[in-house]
């Protein structure tokens, strides 16, 4: 099975568009973000935030998702963080996107840093950079579209602390599935 998705999931993330330089792609995601609709206005109030310039996720009934990020507390970078999913369901293709996880106060960047492991249910329909989602999780629900960089889609209001978004880079793919997020951090 691992194989499987291996063979599905390696010529995905090999297509996916990469910076040459890790640094200018940091940056560049955080402006995105930053002029990005609602998404702005949280880097005005968070405690912190981590930053996944670009997550590739596929799928054929089993899929996962993989990206590498970093994790700042007041505007300054602490540590590097992984993001792994695996999902079971209804799903077929790949797609890139970047994320951003704000921080409500010290107490929730201490629980993301700490590790967690959330489950999900997801429906997303992606197709090259717009996208339509729905989710419900332990997280909470939310829905969203995202149009391309201008436009982020937003779990809401801080949720357990804790406030996501998300704008799609590209692809082709249709997902019904449930899902296990898991991110792993490492200090600087």
């Amino acid at each position: 099975m691992f194989r499987r998705l291996l063979s599905v999931l390696a010529p995905l993330l090999l297509a996916l568009p990469f910076s040459p330089t890790w640094a200018n792609e940091y940056s560049d995601t955080i402006k995105i973000f930053k002029e990005a609709g609602e998404s702005g206005n949280f880097f005005n109030t968070a405690y912190g935030y981590a930053v996944f310039p670009t997550i590739g996720k596929g799928g054929f009934v089993v899929g996962g998702a993989y990206g590498k990020g970093r994790v700042y507390e007041g505007g300054n970078a602490i540590g590097e963080a992984s993001m792994v999913q695996l999902s079971v369901g209804f799903q077929l293709g790949g797609q890139a996107y970047s994320e951003m996880i704000f921080f409500e106060d010290q107490r929730a960047l201490k629980e993301f840093t700490n590790g967690n492991l959330e489950f999900g249910a997801d429906a997303d329909v992606v197709a090259i950079t717009a996208a339509a989602n729905a989710q419900a999780s332990t997280a909470g629900l939310s829905a969203g579209v995202s149009g391309g960089k201008k436009d982020a889609t937003t779990v809401g209001k801080y949720n357990k602390g804790m406030a996501t978004f998300t704008i799609a880079k590209g692809g082709l793919m249709y997902d019904a599935s449930i899902a296990g997020q898991s991110f792993r951090y490492k200090a600087y």
